[in-house]
C-alpha cells in the first residue's frame, strides 16, 4: 500500500479539549451512560437514582419484559425519510419521549433541574417538573424554552396543593400530572444499606466516598444547600425536606382526582395506573391521558413489569384516553415496543438522570440524542415511516407465533 493510500484511509478526530465532551464522546448507549455516572457519583446518590424497592424484582421485571418481547419487521417499505414526532395536547414533539419527573435531581448535578430544563430546551421535548423539585416552578420556567408539565402529589394541605397548581399555571406550565402510586413510600432498601438521608449526612464514610469524587463534592459543599424549593414560605432548606415527608396522605380517593382535574381545567394526566379497571375509571371521570407506570419499580415489589400491563390497558380505554408509558426504557427499541404495545409516547428517567450524572446538560442532551437515532434506526428496520406506522402487529412475545 502506498503512503498516499495510507493516508486517505487515516482520520483523525479533532481534539477535545473539555472532560465532559470527551466523556460523552465514548458514551453510545445509556447504559454507558449510567457506567460514567455510577464512576462520577457517589454511591449513595448513584443508589438513590439506580436502585428499587426491596428486592427490585419488579424493577428487574421492568426491563427483562421488554427483553423477551421481539419484533416482526415489515420489509420493501419507503423508509428513506423516519418521521418519529408525534402530537401530545395539540403540540408536535419531534420525538415520542417525555422527560419524566424526578425527585432531589440536584443530587446528581448540581445544577440539577435547571440542566434538565435546558436540555429539554435543546431537544424541543416536554419536561415534567417534580413537585420534590430542588429547583422551583418558577425558576425551570425562566430557563426553558421546553413544554413544560408540572407533577403533583396530593398533599394533607390542599391549600398548598391549589397554590402549587396555581403557581404552575401561572408560569406557563401546559399539563398537570398527578402521581397517584405514593400513598406510602416504597422501601428502597439500596438507600437504607447506604445510610443514605435526605439531606445527605456527612459522616466518615460518606466523607471518604465523596473524596474519590472530588468534581461532585467540591459542587455540592459550594453549592446552594438542596431543599424543596416549592414549599419555602412553609419550610426553608433542610427544614422543607422534613416538612414534606409530613405531607404524604394515604386518604387520596378517585373524589380528589376529580377535585384536581377542575382546579386545574387544562390537560390533565394520572400517573401511576396498572389495572384496566382503574385506566376505566379515570376515563369516566374525564381524564384525558395516563401513563401506565410501576415507579420504575421504586414503589410496590412484585407487580408487573410496565410492557406487560400497557396492552390490556390500551385496549380498556380506546382511542379516547391518552396512554402514556414509564419504566424500564433504555434503549429507543424499547420505545417503539412501547408504541406498537399502545402508548402514545413514553416517560424517561433514569434514562436521562443517568446523562445528568455523566456529563450535565449536555449528558441528558446525549442520552436523548441516543434514544433518537435508536428509534430511528428501528423505525427504518421495521418498516415504518411514521408513528403512526407502528402496530401491535410489530410486536409479540418471544415464541408466540
Amino acid at each position: 500500500m502506498r503512503p498516499s493510500e495510507i493516508r486517505a484511509l487515516l482520520a483523525f478526530r479533532r481534539p477535545r479539549w473539555s472532560p465532559t465532551e470527551r466523556r460523552l464522546d465514548r458514551c453510545f448507549t445509556v447504559e454507558d451512560l449510567r457506567r460514567v455516572a455510577r464512576r462520577r457519583l457517589p454511591r449513595a446518590v448513584f443508589d438513590y437514582v439506580d436502585g428499587g424497592t426491596e428486592d427490585e424484582v419488579t424493577m428487574r421485571r421492568n426491563r427483562a419484559a421488554f427483553e423477551e418481547l421481539e419484533l416482526e419487521p415489515r420489509v420493501l417499505r419507503d423508509v428513506s425519510e423516519v418521521d418519529p414526532s408525534v402530537e401530545l395536547f395539540g403540540r408536535r414533539i419531534p420525538l415520542p419521549v417525555v422527560l419524566a419527573p424526578t425527585g432531589m435531581t440536584r443530587l446528581t448535578h448540581w445544577e440539577g433541574e435547571l440542566a434538565v430544563a435546558r436540555a429539554a430546551s435543546q431537544v424541543g421535548l416536554p419536561y415534567v417538573l417534580s413537585t420534590m423539585a430542588t429547583v422551583s416552578i418558577e425558576r425551570v420556567a425562566a430557563a426553558s424554552r421546553a413544554p413544560l408539565w408540572f407533577q403533583l402529589y396530593m398533599w394533607r394541605d390542599r391549600g398548598l396543593c391549589r397554590e402549587l397548581v396555581a403557581r404552575a399555571r401561572e408560569a406557563g406550565y401546559e399539563a398537570l400530572v398527578l402521581t397517584v402510586d405514593t400513598p406510602v413510600a416504597g422501601a428502597r432498601e439500596r438507600d437504607f444499606r447506604n445510610g443514605f438521608t435526605i439531606p445527605p449526612s456527612i459522616g466518615l464514610r460518606t466523607l471518604l466516598d465523596g473524596a474519590r469524587r472530588p468534581s461532585w463534592w467540591w459542587r455540592f459543599l459550594t453549592s446552594e444547600a438542596i431543599g424543596f424549593d416549592n414549599v419555602r414560605g412553609r419550610a426553608e432548606g433542610s427544614a422543607s425536606l422534613a416538612f414534606v415527608a409530613t405531607q404524604f396522605d394515604a386518604s387520596v380517593t378517585w373524589d380528589d382526582v376529580a377535585w384536581l382535574a377542575g382546579e386545574w381545567g387544562g390537560p390533565f394526566v394520572l400517573k401511576g395506573v396498572m389495572t384496566p379497571a382503574d385506566a376505566k375509571q379515570a376515563a369516566a371521570l374525564g381524564v384525558g391521558a395516563i401513563v401506565v407506570s410501576n415507579h420504575g419499580g421504586r414503589q410496590l415489589d412484585h407487580v408487573p413489569a410496565t410492557i406487560d400491563a400497557l396492552p390490556r390497558i390500551a385496549d380498556a380505554v380506546g382511542d379516547g384516553t391518552t396512554v402514556l408509558f414509564d419504566s424500564g426504557v433504555r434503549r429507543g427499541v424499547d420505545v417503539a415496543k412501547a408504541l406498537a404495545s399502545g402508548a402514545r409516547a413514553v416517560l424517561v428517567g433514569r434514562a436521562y438522570l443517568y446523562g445528568l450524572g455523566a456529563g450535565g446538560e449536555a449528558g441528558v442532551v446525549k442520552a436523548v440524542r441516543i434514544l433518537d437515532g435508536e428509534l430511528r434506526r428501528a423505525m427504518s428496520l421495521m418498516g415504518a415511516r411514521r408513528v403512526a406506522d407502528i402496530v401491535p402487529g410489530h410486536v409479540r412475545r418471544r415464541g408466540e407465533w
